[in-house]
């Protein structure tokens, strides 16, 4: 493999032993990312149980396809793509992928108004249990673009939609975030 020099690999002897199948190499790196993926899918299927599984399938996918894994983005980005996609394939097994735009409308006919709510006295708890229970659509959008930090033309690719509506559902999902966060407090 040809080492890309903007993402040089410090845990390149584990990546080298997943080749071979190394017991050792596939405990360090489980060890070193399970944390960091298993907050990108948690926040994907939005159930622990979902979590765990897809975790499992992901890393197995991982090992096994070591040998694709060229160099020229992070070990780490890598295998988050990984998981995104695990996490998706589970959401798209269940017909839960996206509400449809129409779906959407339906629900914000409102539009989200100024008032005097004081956001800085919610707690994270309350912040990360409102994402939770967004939509599925909603909850991947913004957690992709906020969270994971990919673009909407990113996004889109991932989710085989359109930059648009990646767009939109991420509006809409934070409307809908704001709403029940106004709710709650």
């Amino acid at each position: 493999m040809i080492q890309h020099p903007d993402y040089p690999n410090i845990h390149q002897e584990y990546i080298n032993g997943l080749k071979s199948w190394d017991r050792k190499a596939q405990f360090e790196i489980y060890k070193l990312y399970y944390r960091s993926m298993y907050n990108t899918c948690i926040r994907i299927v939005g159930v622990p149980e979902d979590a765990e599984d897809v975790m499992q399938e992901a890393f197995l996918s991982a090992y096994s396809k070591i040998n694709t894994y060229s160099g020229k983005v992070s070990f780490g980005a890598w295998l988050k793509r990984i998981v995104i996609n695990k996490s998706l394939d589970l959401l798209k097994s269940r017909k839960q992928i996206l509400i449809s735009v129409e779906e959407a409308d339906l629900d914000l006919k409102e539009e989200v108004k100024n008032d005097e709510t004081d956001f800085e006295k919610i707690s994270m708890e309350s912040i990360r249990n409102a994402i939770q229970s967004l939509p599925d659509g909603y909850r991947i959008v913004l957690s992709l673009y906020l969270v994971e930090g990919y673009d909407h033309e990113e996004i889109a690719q991932i989710l085989g939609i359109s930059g648009s509506t990646s767009r939109s559902q991420y509006t809409r999902a934070r409307q809908k975030l704001i709403e029940l966060l106004r709710a709650g407090s």
